[in-house]
């Protein structure tokens, strides 16, 4: 019988450093999608890859620039390239590479595709300088006229109340974690300050030496927790270095096929890496209908799932690549997956969005790209990678390895995390809180140097979820700063469309 398990054989990524506004986003994708297939070592590849799926452009999301990118990416890469193939992409979220990856997995196994060129790219360091300057970005929007199939969910990513009271903005959903997190772990403000700042210098020891980070720099815990040389606060306790880096030109692409098919086109054996598994799952869509803060059951139930699939523990698991957008994603994640996050093994492979860069929603493409490549070199036999799309909502979970494991397989019965997810019933959320309400999640956010709101979440007497901002007042919202303002008690009061709580 064909070995229909579904392997990567071959990988590619690349940093441009020099912002170039010739260097059009097909250009980056182009570059990077041959460097993969040249990887592969096997000349009749191309015939055989018969998918193309492209990670969505950041820009796409960004109201007015969306013009700049091609329509259909891998329309114009097919052609380019000189590809007979149906073209894939996705619904934003940093959790797509690994969903396209388990998705072509089970499609590999079951015969419906031959082989599989996977790809994202952002040159968003370039676009933004390119807008500043006035540069001629013309050239730019070239792209195929064939729609994509697309897969993933497209809900929107928050309510209309968590837009209006700052959700909507990643750098403010995630420190609300953070607090919660500090909370629930009992932790001063001096020790979870010292854990963030541990956190971004053991990440920057594996950035440094990684020739495609963005940021190739050692950082010590203090310079981290340090708001001095540009390192400001973003919103608290989140210094501008514990966010992840969007303004980067980067790019990685991934080849997969089954072992099978890998053997009749000769390809050598040793530069397999097996996917032995791989899951997605979903949290409560909206934040401010979660009654954990602090916790994941969606990552539990993947990671549950995945380690299953592939018959082995966490603890036999040698390399891991978390996905980082901000502190509270790394720990959070560990939590679900049982591991530390000072754990030996490290919890990248690449030095974390918040280093090695964040170019949009491909970032996890790098870390499944860099997995393979260490996996390969003989640094350890199994390596686990987590993504994550919009705020802790949804998951994909991919556990690669050396060795194919002791069964096919398994597309047609693969498990269904939702089975295994325990996952609390959503909160109602009071659209016009009116009363005391005890605070559960907390932050200050800043422009420029300045704090200018505090956002929390909370319950009201009656148990319904509250979302309030506090007045724009610096010297008060500074005060609160370093505070656990978990179970702190305000005034809330409802507005149109923001309420407000004092304290």
């Amino acid at each position: 019988m064909a070995d229909n398990r579904p392997v990567l054989i071959g990988i590619a990524q690349q940093t441009w450093r020099e912002r170039d506004v010739q260097r059009t986003p097909l250009d980056a994708l182009a570059e990077v999608a041959t460097a993969a297939l040249d990887d592969a070592g096997c000349a009749n590849l191309l015939r055989d890859i018969d998918a193309l799926a492209s990670v969505p452009f950041l820009a796409n999301q960004v109201p007015g620039l969306a013009e700049l990118m091609p329509a259909n990416p891998g329309a114009a890469l097919c052609r380019r390239l000189g590809l007979k193939a149906r073209t894939y992409s996705t619904e934003v979220g940093g959790n797509t590479p690994q969903l396209l990856v388990n998705h072509f997995a089970d499609t590999l196994a079951r015969g419906e595709h031959r082989a599989v060129l996977l790809c994202g790219g952002e040159v968003f360091a370039t676009l933004s300088g390119a807008l500043k300057n006035g540069e001629d970005l013309s050239a730019w929007p070239d792209g195929g006229d064939t729609p994509a199939v697309l897969l993933g969910d497209d809900r929107p990513p928050c309510s209309e109340a968590e837009r209006a009271h700052g959700l909507f903005e990643p750098v403010n959903t995630y420190p609300l974690f953070e607090s919660a997190l500090r909370h629930a772990n009992g932790w001063s403000d001096s020790e979870h300050r010292r854990r963030l700042g541990g956190m971004i210098a053991r990440l920057s020891e594996v950035a440094e030496g990684n020739p495609h980070a963005w940021r190739r720099q050692r950082w010590s815990a203090e310079a981290a927790l340090d708001t001095a040389d540009g390192n400001r606060m973003i919103s608290y306790p989140y210094t501008r270095v514990m966010n992840s880096v969007l303004a980067v030109d980067m790019a990685a692409a991934v080849v997969m096929t089954t072992a099978g098919h890998a053997r009749a086109l000769g390809i050598d054996p040793s530069r397999l890496v097996y996917l032995r598994g791989g899951a997605d799952a979903v949290d409560i869509w909206n934040v401010s209908e979660r009654p954990l803060l602090h916790r994941s059951p969606g990552i539990r139930a993947a990671a549950t799932e995945v380690l299953a699939q592939a018959g082995l523990e966490i603890n036999a698991v040698d390399l891991f690549d978390i996905y980082s957008c901000f502190p509270s994603a790394v720990q959070v994640a560990c939590e679900a997956l049982g591991i530390a996050v000072d754990d030996p093994r490290g919890v990248s492979v690449t030095g974390g969005m918040m280093l090695f860069g964040g170019p949009g929603n491909n970032y996890s493409m790098h870390g499944i790209a860099e997995m393979a490549a260490r996996l390969r070199a003989g640094t350890g036999r199994h390596g686990l990678v987590t993504a994550n799309g919009n705020y802790l909502t949804k998951h994909a979970l991919g556990l690669y390895s050396t060795e194919p494991g002791a069964e096919p397989w398994p597309a047609p019965g693969r498990g269904n995390p939702r089975a295994r997810l325990d996952s609390p019933t959503p909160l109602a959320v009071d659209p016009a809180p009116r009363g005391t309400g005890t605070v559960e999640a907390f932050t200050v956010s800043y422009q420029g140097e300045e704090p200018v709101r505090g956002i929390a979440l909370g319950r009201m007497p009656d148990g319904r979820r509250f979302l309030a901002n506090t007045e724009a007042d610096p010297a008060m919202l500074s005060g609160l700063e370093g505070e656990d303002m978990v179970g702190v008690t305000g005034r809330v009061t409802p507005g149109e469309p923001v309420n407000h709580i004092a304290f």
